[in-house]
């Protein structure tokens, strides 16, 4: 009798719990997405001298995932990657729009594509964007990625300041004005990227740090503030509980350059003196020190609190599966995305992916240890990076091996896993396209002219185009180009200095638009 009551209680209330699911509030997902944060800058991973608080204690409310990579080790790709679940390469961004134009690079990412704020609008979600776009300007509006409301720089729209102080304001408004249906909405801040415009009250904060270090600490103070002010305005609102809050980091840390001390024109790349945690490469570089980077996930009542994740790997394409997931959402058979739908780690589990994670650049140095390769994948705990021809390669276990320390490269010891993940590298390259679809080019750009005048010819950069790539490479638009800014390109980088210095004929450190636009100096 007691087994049949149990039953028949059982059968009665699971419609209820069934309809109690059903009508269970749809979480809010804030993604918010540091610029050049590296793995350790934070202080709850080991940093001595950088503090970070509010991610601390974000990372002690959730979850702190020790293996989480971006799909690119520069900004534009990693972004695509992030909005569509996608790997990059498969919309030919290889690199940071503005930055070069390699054939197969478009001038905006296709507003065609499946972006997760077009997914989550469709399903009742009001989605903001606020901060960094850098996924191209041209003919597509930020609605058409399906975005509600925004402010950007690097993008088109209603616009913030690039040093990123308004972009958390804006989107505490945001907050505010949705608290009351679900939301999703990008915060993507400014931090660490260059120019390092440090406030007043961080400055004086670190003033007992010699000088590198305190514009850093600085910088990556305020960063901190802007991740807290986003965090005080859900509990302010009575949402942090049904809210899914994610940090990120688009790539790791830039690299320092002695040649920029003391450049005019805000703290330049000098102090950029970022952590990678032990992780070899920086940004630009495929090495885990360039696309592995901090991810931290709260989610009261869903992830547990205080925990760490070392097992499960996750990517930048998982993104669009998982957060459609916590939300409810399918996305639609045509998505054809890359990721895998790991909502089970976001709740706590340990688990483990199935689908290899591959990385294309157009970056890199060939003569630097670091930042040689061109293409990667990683297969359960084996990493391979490898050169576009594939005849130079190392092999690192990433379980044993994170730092892939280049004493521990296993290639010469398992030759069948080398032959498999290089032809795995190869094969996936060879499916990406090799020209930018004609739909997300610039019209100034198909009826480029064929031919040049022979005063341009013979310019290092023709004279009808030096308008463009200035108004490319003058990332914080400042009039003036940086020695930095000037090398980010790779058909300057391999002479950049002393192309650099031809620019520079007043020798004041930097290149005006008048001195870039004129002839170049002999």
């Amino acid at each position: 009798m007691k087994h049949t009551f149990t039953l028949l209680t059982t059968l009665l209330l699971a419609p209820l719990a069934a309809l109690q699911a059903a009508d269970a509030p749809k979480p809010n997902i804030v993604f918010i997405y540091a610029d050049d944060w590296g793995w350790g800058d934070l202080s709850c991973h080991g940093n001595t001298w950088l503090k970070t608080p509010n991610l601390d204690k974000l990372a002690q409310e959730g979850i702190d995932f020790q293996h989480f990579n971006v799909l690119s080790p520069v900004c534009s790709p990693s972004r695509a990657a992030a909005m569509t679940g996608r790997f990059p390469g498969r919309f030919g961004i290889n690199t940071v729009f503005g930055v070069g134009k390699p054939p197969e690079m478009p001038d905006w990412l296709d507003p065609k594509a499946p972006t997760i704020p077009r997914l989550l609008k469709a399903a009742g979600y009001r989605t903001g964007h606020f901060g960094k776009w850098h996924l191209g300007e041209g003919k597509p509006t930020i609605a058409d990625y399906g975005i509600d409301e925004s402010a950007v720089y690097h993008g088109p729209g209603p616009g913030v300041g690039p040093a990123g102080n308004d972009i958390p304001n804006q989107a505490v408004k945001f907050i505010e004005a949705n608290k009351d249906r679900p939301f999703y909405v990008n915060v993507w801040l400014h931090e660490s990227h260059l120019a390092h415009s440090p406030s007043a009250e961080s400055m004086e904060k670190w003033k007992h740090l010699d000088p590198r270090q305190q514009v850093y600490a600085a910088v990556i103070t305020d960063g901190d503030n802007k991740v807290g002010m986003v965090l005080d305005a859900l509990k302010r609102c009575g949402i942090a509980q049904n809210t899914l809050v994610v940090f990120s980091s688009d790539n790791g840390p830039a690299k320092s350059r002695e040649s920029d001390k003391g450049v005019p024109g805000g703290y330049r790349s000098y102090y950029s003196i970022g952590e990678t945690g032990g992780l070899r490469g920086r940004k630009t570089s495929l090495f885990e020190g360039g696309v592995c980077t901090p991810f931290i996930v709260r989610w009261p009542g869903h992830a547990p609190a205080g925990l760490k994740n070392d097992t499960t790997v996750l990517t930048a394409v998982d993104l669009l599966p998982t957060f459609c997931a916590a939300a409810g959402v399918t996305p639609p058979t045509d998505a054809n995305g890359d990721g895998e739908n790991l909502l089970p780690a976001l709740k706590g589990e340990s688990i483990l992916r199935t689908r290899p994670i591959f990385w294309r650049t157009t970056y890199g140095n060939k003569n630097d240890p670091n930042f040689w390769p061109d293409l990667a994948v990683r297969d359960g705990n084996w990493k391979l990076v490898t050169t576009f021809d594939g005849q130079r390669v190392e092999l690192h276990n990433l379980k044993t091996n994170r730092s892939e320390d280049i004493s521990k490269d296993q290639s010469k010891d398992h030759p069948e896993i080398v032959a498999r993940l290089t032809k795995q590298t190869l094969d996936w390259n060879a499916t990406l396209p090799t020209k930018a679809d004609p739909s997300c080019l610039a019209k100034s750009q198909e009826s480029e002219p064929k031919k040049l005048s022979e005063k341009a010819a013979k310019s290092e950069v023709p004279v009808r185009d030096r308008n463009g790539p200035f108004n490319r490479w003058d990332t914080n638009k400042d009039g003036s180009l940086s020695l930095e800014e000037y090398a980010t390109d790779p058909k300057n980088s391999a002479a950049s200095e002393g192309r650099f210095k031809r620019f520079d004929k007043n020798n004041d450190g930097k290149v005006s638009r008048e001195e870039f636009v004129g002839p170049s100096a002999k």
